[in-house]
């Protein structure tokens, strides 16, 4: 039926089209529509089926209901009604479909008129685009390849694929494309825009726009018309002067070689660190804003008169750089509007210039010096040195070697004068002579002259060439050789009438030589010892005449290996009492040479004296048990009354009367004085013993100072004395047994205490010397007279003249002993009415290393 199914959502039927609606608000729309029609229609049905209900509920009620025929009731009732339901729902639905059409064709209506716009906009930004002279590069995202829109004139060199295009240093100048490539970058990763002008290779510029919006990072190449192009070539070399200039200052600056730009007044107006850090400038600015000039006023001075005339100068001038004089090569060149200046230190190669022409004039003098005769020649065969042998070998005149003769003319002249031997074929042994600056190797020959005199003659080529000739007078060599032979024979008989006896074997082991005395001594027969006898027969013949027989060592020494084959000495004593002394020495040849002394009285001597030392050891023995002794016995009491006496002075131990106290005070300081006495003999019998011990150590001075000080600041205080230490020069620390040391600047301290007037000023100085650290104590007491000084430091001598104490004259005596154990010296320094000084020297590093104890 009509009404069974309802109309397609969407579609609406008006004059023969149809017109989409779409899904969106239409089918919304027409929904709505449906559903209301439907509820209408269910309301006229229910309004048409009343009548027929009531008819039939009342014929029920009477009884008098009858069953009607299907065709006549129900059945068609509900068919009018429903039929009129659906139409009413028809209806309603017709009249808002009719409505939503319009609406909707009305928003059809402005849509396409905007579509339309944006048609003509795309239309109109394509025709911008595909402008000739102009081409835009566009990336969608970062994902998507970019887009190439547009076109560049031929001229311009820009091809017209994408990847060719985005090759920029394909077609754009380097410092172009390097430019355009840092700036894409930038725009697609911080959307930095930029406004370029670049240059291709083809010389045409373009101006290049890079802007980044929400979804599309563009490019944009622009081709420039002639006049713009000019502006752009203008702006494009200025930025390329620019950026030259920027790195030529850059380059300047960084040169290690003083740099200046200077105004058209002369004022420095740019200066690189080179130039300032030569003048002691803070910065480069500082030196051109305090105006700090390189060269003296003198070298400006030349430089700007020299500029009158030319603008280039060059010249060496020298100025002072931290405090020394250099050479510098100075090049400045001037314009009308300013000038700019270059210095190059050439102090280290005058240094070595200077050095190589010492170095020949040196090598010049040392040949001069030789007896050899040297001449050298160069490639040309010119004689450009020869030395005073030279000229005294051949008695040739100086203005002759110094007119620079070649070498032919030379032999020519020395051949005309008769003094080199006349040859055969002159020209062949003169041209074989010469080929020596041809050769690579040295050449040797021998030259008799007429004069007897037997020449040695060597040609020496050099790398670069040239020949250095070197004559060597063999006449009087061979004269030695005849006198050594001589003297050979003469050393024979004297040999043969010494007393001590040599016998002289090879390496063999075989008898070279022997004297008269080698025989006697060992009691052999001359028949036995002759030349060629080995010296294992000569050891069995020795060894039956004496009683310790050294002939084994003898035989090692001789045929032995490299380790046993050594220089050797000792003694041995034969059965009838005579001692000899031996001795076993390798010669440069391989021989072996030994020699034989009798020296039986001389060992009778040495064992009586050896006895008489023994006695001597055994009284060093007896006096060192005594300083141990004494050590203990003197000590060990000291200490128990300077112990008891501290303990009667304390309160805990009982109250004592003022004499008592006084009493207990005096035994107090007499037995600390006794103790100090007795550990100054203990310690200057330890040195007089050989065994004081020195800990030598790197020892801190400063310490060492302050605990001397420390010690004496009691007697310093009770007389108002002050003590000043001035260490400013003095070193961190030297190798010293600290202990010992300490106790020196004690008994220095001391004993200028005891002679400082009252509220005087006591001062000790350390300080640096060449021959190591120097400590001295000086006061302002009486002095010294010079007869003083003479036992000043002789042990039990006090010394009275104005000192508050008396002691037992044992501190300088310490001083001078721990000072010299130390490998230092002290002396004094003194007058009357001028204070005494004490300077005591230590070594950095007691002599002959660290010395472990006095000898």
């Amino acid at each position: 039926m009509p009404g069974d199914n309802p109309p397609r959502a969407g579609k609406a039927v008006s004059g023969g089209h149809e017109d989409s609606i779409g899904t969106g608000s239409a089918a919304s729309g027409g929904g709505f529509l449906w559903r209301a029609g439907a509820r209408l229609g269910a309301l006229l049905s229910a309004s048409a089926l009343s009548g027929p209900l009531l008819g039939l509920a009342a014929h029920a009620d009477t009884g008098i209901a009858q069953r009607a025929a299907p065709a006549v009731s129900t059945v068609e009732v509900m068919q009018l009604a429903m039929f009129v339901g659906v139409m009413g729902a028809a209806l309603v639905s017709a009249i808002f479909l009719i409505r939503e059409r319009a609406r909707t064709s009305a928003q059809n209506t402005e849509l396409r008129a905007r579509i339309a716009d944006v048609n003509a906009a795309l239309q109109r930004s394509e025709a911008l685009l595909n402008l000739r002279d102009q081409r835009v590069v566009v990336w969608s995202s970062e994902n998507k390849k970019p887009e190439l829109i547009g076109s560049l004139p031929l001229e311009s060199g820009a091809p017209d694929e994408r990847s060719a295009f985005l090759a920029f240093g394909r077609w754009l100048m380097p410092r172009s494309a390097a430019a355009l490539e840092n700036a894409i970058a930038a725009l697609r990763d911080r959307a930095k825009a930029f406004d370029l002008v670049i240059e291709t290779q083809a010389g045409m510029p373009l101006e290049v726009h890079g802007r980044k919006s929400a979804a599309h990072v563009l490019v944009r190449f622009i081709s420039l018309s002639e006049t713009l192009r000019s502006q752009a070539r203008l702006k494009v070399e200025n930025q390329r002067l620019s950026a030259d200039y920027d790195t030529m200052l850059g380059l300047l600056d960084a040169l290690k070689m003083p740099t200046w730009l200077r105004s058209a007044d002369g004022r420095l107006s740019w200066v690189n660190r080179a130039y300032a850090e030569a003048v002691e400038a803070e910065s480069a600015e500082a030196a051109v804003r305090e105006a700090k000039e390189f060269l003296g006023g003198q070298a400006r001075e030349q430089i700007a008169e020299q500029h009158k005339s030319r603008p280039v100068f060059e010249q060496t001038l020298s100025t002072v750089i931290e405090g020394d004089r250099r050479m510098f090569s100075v090049t400045d060149f001037a314009n009308a509007d300013s000038s700019a200046g270059l210095a190059c230190d050439i102090s280290a190669i005058e240094t070595i210039r200077a050095e190589y022409e010492r170095t020949v004039r040196s090598h010049a003098d040392t040949l001069d010096q030789l007896n050899t005769a040297v001449a050298i020649f160069d490639t040309d065969e010119k004689l450009r040195f020869f030395n005073q042998a030279f000229q005294k070998l051949w008695g040739l005149d100086s203005g002759f070697l110094h007119s620079a003769p070649d070498n032919a003319l030379l032999l020519d002249r020395l051949r005309s004068e008769g003094k080199i031997a006349e040859q055969p074929e002159w020209r062949r042994w003169k041209e074989n002579l010469l080929g020596a600056y041809r050769a690579v190797e040295s050449q040797e020959h021998w030259w008799h002259l007429p004069d007897g005199k037997t020449i040695r003659v060597v040609a020496n080529p050099q790398p670069k060439g040239g020949v250095t000739w070197v004559f060597e007078n063999l006449t009087e060599k061979i004269d030695l050789e005849s006198r050594y032979q001589t003297a050979v024979r003469v050393q024979g008989e004297t040999l043969d009438n010494l007393a001590e006896g040599v016998a002289v074997f090879g390496p063999d082991g075989r008898l070279r030589l022997s004297n008269p005395a080698f025989v006697t001594l060992w009691g052999l027969q001359a028949e036995a010892i002759k030349p060629n006898v080995h010296v294992s027969a000569i050891r069995d013949l020795c060894d039956q005449r004496a009683a310790d027989s050294p002939w084994g060592g003898f035989v090692a020494a001789i045929t032995g290996f490299d380790d046993e084959r050594r220089d050797r000495r000792g003694q041995t004593e034969l059965v009838n009492g005579t001692v000899l002394s031996y001795a076993v020495i390798h010669l440069p040849n391989g021989q072996v040479m030994m020699t034989f002394v009798d020296v039986t009285d001389t060992v009778n001597v040495e064992r009586a004296l050896k006895d008489r030392n023994e006695a001597l050891e055994k009284s060093d023995q007896l006096k060192n048990e005594f300083v141990q002794h004494v050590s203990y016995e003197l000590r060990s009491p000291l200490t128990n009354i300077i112990g008891f006496t501290e303990l009667l002075s304390l309160p805990a131990t009982g109250p004592l009367t003022p004499k008592q106290r006084e009493y207990v005070e005096h035994v107090g300081s007499s037995s600390s004085v006794l103790l100090t006495i007795v550990n100054d003999i203990l310690d200057l019998a330890t040195v007089d013993a050989g065994i004081m011990q020195l800990d030598i150590s790197e020892m801190s001075i400063d310490r060492t100072i302050a605990a001397a000080a420390e010690l004496v600041a009691d007697r310093l205080e009770e007389h108002q004395i002050k003590l000043r230490v001035d260490a400013t020069a003095a070193p961190k620390s030297f190798h010293g047994d600290e202990i010992r040391v300490r106790q020196i600047l004690y008994n220095l301290l001391s004993n200028a205490a005891n002679y400082a007037p009252e509220a005087s000023t006591i001062t000790l100085t350390c300080r640096r010397m060449a021959e190591g650290v120097q400590f001295s104590v000086h006061d302002d007491g009486p002095g010294m007279p010079p007869d003083v000084l003479e036992s000043v430091f002789r042990r039990f001598e006090p010394r009275a003249n104005g000192g508050r104490r008396r002691g037992a004259g044992l501190g300088l005596s310490i001083v001078k002993s721990f000072v010299e154990l130390h490998g230092g010296t002290v002396r004094i320094e003194t007058g009357l009415d001028r204070g005494t000084t004490v300077i005591c020297t230590f070594p950095d590093t007691p002599s002959g290393g660290i010395r472990e104890a006095a000898e």
